[in-house]
């Protein structure tokens, strides 16, 4: 990610201005955002369909077409689990329901407390090791149900400052 995930429509029309000129800007301008900001800001659809000269329509319609894109902010931590068919074939399905089962949302959502959003993903490249997941930006392969409440309670436990 870049140095800073708080957006303001200058910093979004200077992402915009980098790419526009690049053939088929669309998409990188959303990858860029969404590298910059964690989301795709709901101010950049305008701002991008007035500098392209396109419809908010048409850039509301790629948004929404890939599962990559948000248009929200993510969890303070993004789990993905890879619904490829080497994963399924090693217990990919019972890691996903135990997983939606355990933080109460399904793929693409966030947890309320705003600390784990879930995603699927299509291959992390770990096949020989599945079923596995990617937490942030580190992969993990042999994930078992058990594993990933481990990993859960690694990461929802915050350490707290003592102030003497």
């Amino acid at each position: 990610m870049n140095e800073s995930r708080e957006w303001s429509s200058q910093s979004i029309q200077a992402e915009i201005d980098a790419l526009k000129h690049t053939p088929g800007a669309l998409l990188p301008i959303l990858h860029a955002l969404q590298d910059r900001f964690g989301f795709i800001p709901s101010d950049a659809v305008a701002m991008i369909a007035e500098s392209l000269q396109q419809t908010r329509a048409e850039v509301h319609g790629v948004i929404s077409f890939y599962h990559h894109f948000r248009t929200t902010p993510p969890g303070r931590h993004v789990v993905q689990i890879c619904r490829a068919e080497a994963c399924q074939s090693v217990g990919a399905r019972a890691l996903e329901a135990h997983a939606k089962a355990r933080l109460g949302v399904d793929y693409h959502q966030t947890t309320p407390d705003r600390d784990i959003t879930l995603e699927a993903v299509y291959c992390l490249g770990n096949c020989a090791c599945g079923p596995s997941i990617r937490v942030d930006d580190q992969v993990r392969g042999r994930v078992t149900p058990e594993a990933f409440d481990e990993l859960l309670d690694e990461l929802q436990t915050q350490t707290l400052e003592v102030m003497a």
